[in-house]
């Protein structure tokens, strides 16, 4: 199984807002940078965002290291929050829908897929490549404005 190193991140400019996201996903020497736009979004939906377009980059099963800095997505996996709102009918611990679901779907098959550890990192900090999504992610915003 091949390994692939991915790093995400999102921006919105408001939130909801115009949203950026970004993400550089690494095998072996090779680096890639994907990034994009939307305009009516938020921080979190930007986050998952990021993550997904990322992760329908592989072109097979991969075992992937996604590092990001938002606790929402990482702690979804991590904290079984997505198994358990699957367990629950996709309600949250307050008994209400849960929000993004089409995105979290999305990743949850895209887990089922490929063999992830999400891991947490700083961010703004001295991450190098969580900076770096960071510009790009505020970058698209840029663009479009």
């Amino acid at each position: 199984m091949k390994k692939v190193i991915i790093y995400t991140d999102g921006a919105c400019s408001g939130n909801p807002g115009k949203g950026g996201w970004a993400a550089v996903l690494k095998y072996g020497e090779k680096e890639r940078e994907i990034s994009g736009f939307e305009n009516n979004t938020t921080n979190n939906q930007m986050e998952l965002r990021a993550a997904i377009e990322a992760l329908k980059c592989l072109k097979e099963p991969c075992e992937v290291e996604l590092y990001s800095d938002s606790a929402y997505l990482i702690n979804g996996f991590n904290k079984n929050w997505l198994k358990n709102w699957k367990l629950n009918g996709w309600m949250n611990a307050e008994k209400e829908a849960v929000k993004n679901i089409d995105l979290w779907k999305q990743l949850d098959s895209l887990n089922n897929i490929h063999k992830i550890r999400w891991i947490k990192v700083k961010g703004h900090a001295d991450n190098e490549y969580n900076n770096r999504c960071d510009r790009m992610a505020v970058n698209e915003i840029k663009m479009h404005e």
